[in-house]
């Protein structure tokens, strides 16, 4: 099993994602179609069919991504300068900025995500440079990120295709079957204290700034990394000449933090809800996967901004070439898109102690409902 989303220890297969965004000879790019004829299919009763045309969403707007750099880049300086002048005050208020500091981060982020996806500029130069800009500051090596990202919406859902660039999950079944060593690993993994505090800062920190075995053969996405590196060592360089290590440290650390656990929340959330889409080989629908495996998380406004509408993930699996600016507007005027749950604030942390997918009820379950075989006659606790 991996040890964070994006970096499996055990050999699985994974999605074979073409150029185009083809798995295994099957688009599952919903961005290369005019027109999306949604089937719901098995145990999605809700509309039958709806022809949904998304052309009109795609095309990404200049004037608005410019904005959204100016309202991300230049509040993150400001907020970070803040912090450096907090430092004669007290470290107290340098770690009540920080948080505001982190939120910018993750909006920064998101720019990237969409750079990764095509949907911020038309160029893919300009996505590709403005993705790597925005890779450096959220420690992020785009170009790896990008490729892992994309074998992750070639395959969400697919219980067959499990391993790169998603939040490991196993069936009831599969947890059953390992030792108690296994069992004790994969617990440890999907604990809170483990997925959202140190396990995102051990990827950002740490795992980004080496490629996986699994990449092997991706040349230009592993050189990546180490340009990544180079260039975060050469702006930490520059920093603590700037204003001296310590101090660089003091205020980094707690925004890398922050804005760590927080971005791995958001990933975790779209994905991991009780009634979540997952099904085996040629039973795996991608329009189903992304409409009904991914959530709307109705996030209040403030927070919509922060997070560049990412919680409208069912929208974004669907179409992932619709630029983050856009989302709202496709999910207000096309309400037959409906994800597989609307989850708040307070409901979304109802979804923690789910982790593990029951094949026979089609549905997450948390550890405490799980029995060992009828022959063993004992449950499975730790």
């Amino acid at each position: 099993m991996p040890l964070l989303p994006g970096f499996p220890a055990l050999p699985l297969p994974c999605a074979r994602v073409a150029p185009g965004g083809t798995s295994a000879g099957r688009s599952i790019s919903a961005g290369s179609l005019d027109i999306l004829t949604i089937a719901h299919r098995q145990r999605v009763p809700r509309a039958a069919s709806a022809s949904v045309p998304l052309a009109s969403y795609r095309t990404p707007d200049l004037r608005k991504s410019i904005w959204q750099i100016c309202t991300s880049f230049l509040p993150l300086a400001a907020v970070w300068c803040l912090m450096v002048l907090s430092l004669h005050v007290g470290y107290w208020l340098t770690l009540l900025l920080a948080p505001v500091a982190a939120g910018m981060l993750v909006r920064v982020f998101i720019i990237q995500h969409d750079c990764g996806h095509g949907s911020f500029f038309r160029s893919r130069r300009a996505n590709d440079a403005l993705g790597f800009l925005c890779g450096v500051l959220a420690l992020t090596p785009y170009l790896y990120w990008r490729r892992s990202h994309a074998v992750h919406h070639a395959s969400a859902g697919n219980l067959a295709q499990r391993g790169i660039g998603d939040i490991w999950t196993l069936t009831v079944a599969e947890y059953l079957q390992l030792g108690r060593w296994g069992r004790l690993r994969y617990r440890l993994y999907r604990h809170p204290a483990v997925m959202f505090f140190l396990g995102p800062t051990l990827l950002f920190v740490v795992l980004y700034r080496f490629p996986q075995a699994y990449s092997s053969t991706w040349k230009r996405e592993r050189a990546s990394v180490y340009w990544t590196d180079a260039a975060i060592l050469a702006t930490g360089a520059a920093m603590a000449l700037l204003i001296g290590l310590r101090h660089f440290l003091m205020i980094q650390a707690p925004i890398t933090i922050l804005a760590a656990s927080l971005g791995t929340w958001l990933f975790y959330i779209q994905h991991q809800f009780e009634n979540v889409y997952w099904a085996r080989g040629e039973e795996w629908n991608p329009t189903v996967a992304a409409l009904e495996g991914s959530a709307y998380y109705d996030l209040p406004p403030i927070l919509r901004w922060f997070t560049g509408n990412i919680g409208f993930h069912h929208i974004h699996h669907l179409d992932s070439r619709i630029a983050n600016y856009n989302l709202p507007r496709c999910h207000r005027e096309n309400p037959q898109l409906r994800p597989g749950a609307v989850l708040s604030l307070r409901g979304a942390l109802r979804t923690i102690p789910l982790a593990l997918w029951d094949e026979q009820r089609r549905k997450l379950v948390g550890f405490s409902g799980i029995r060992l075989d009828a022959t063993a006659g004992a449950t499975a606790a730790f």
